[in-house]
């Protein structure tokens, strides 16, 4: 299936290393990984990322396509924070502003070949980044077919999934944020999934729920929010709101513990699931 992605995989070498966490030692060891990169410290976050990527790839004989795929989005977050970063004149040692334009122009150029190399893949992953990149056509029938056949276990493209159908079928949206939120621990949990379900149940004239998982929300991020807002969604009930507000805290502090199983939205959302079949 990757005979296409040989080639990157030529590219990173496959000669055996000490796995290594730090990317100084990495750059020593394997200086391919790194040559094509800026040598400063801007986007350390950003280029650490990509640098352990590298040498994950480097460490494979055959890459799978969520590696990959993942290559591409630390690319991406490379090369937009080293575009921003090569327009910041640098006065006392303006080798350094031309480093990372060397390291933009390089990262652009390589990330084009990847997106190239990997285009028209029948791996889910490469399907959805050039689906939701490129409004790819073809690579939206691949990414289909493997949701509907059930080849999608990455809970990453499930939420992305479950995000396109929030408007256009909520019943297939909940389905898949049931099963992304079935599939994440706490430290892969995202809230704002519980944003886009809050949005289906405020559709569906479902007051409660739309409140709780806003309430929800708000205590898992220390969002930002206006009281009488918050208040107005359930018609000025404050006994009702004080009783959701204790629930949310309970749902938070469950979520966080990554124990979906057990809360009420476990509950609920298969309810929901059932009826819909039923």
């Amino acid at each position: 299936m990757f005979t296409s992605l040989l080639g990157i995989t030529a590219f990173f070498g496959l000669f055996g290393c000490e796995p290594t966490s730090n990317t100084q030692k990495i750059c020593n060891k394997n200086p391919e990984l790194c040559s094509d990169l800026h040598k400063d410290s801007w986007c350390r976050f950003e280029k650490g990322d990509l640098i352990r990527n590298r040498y994950q790839l480097k460490m494979t004989e055959a890459p799978k396509g969520e590696q990959i795929f993942d290559q591409l989005l630390y690319l991406e977050d490379y090369n937009k924070c080293i575009e921003l970063a090569a327009g910041v004149q640098h006065i006392l040692h303006p080798e350094r502003t031309n480093d990372r334009a060397r390291a933009f122009g390089l990262s652009s150029q390589t990330l084009a070949q990847l997106q190239e190399t990997t285009k028209n893949s029948q791996d889910p992953h490469l399907a959805y980044y050039h689906w939701s990149r490129f409004n790819d056509i073809e690579a939206g029938k691949v990414l289909f077919d493997a949701e509907k056949n059930g080849l999608i276990k990455d809970i990453r493209l499930k939420a992305q999934l479950a995000a396109h159908y929030l408007k256009i079928d909520p019943n297939k949206s909940k389905q898949l944020y049931a099963a992304t939120l079935s599939g994440a621990d706490k430290d892969s949990f995202d809230p704002d999934w519980l944003l886009a379900l809050a949005t289906i149940y405020r559709n569906e004239n479902r007051p409660e729920m739309h409140y709780l998982l806003s309430r929800t929300n708000i205590i898992m991020t220390d969002a930002n929010f206006v009281e009488e807002q918050m208040l107005a969604m359930l018609q000025g009930n404050k006994i009702l709101q004080e009783k959701l507000d204790k629930e949310a805290e309970n749902l938070a502090n469950v979520l966080e513990s990554g124990m979906y199983a057990q809360s009420k939205l476990k509950i609920v959302l298969e309810q929901d699931l059932d009826q819909a079949v039923n």
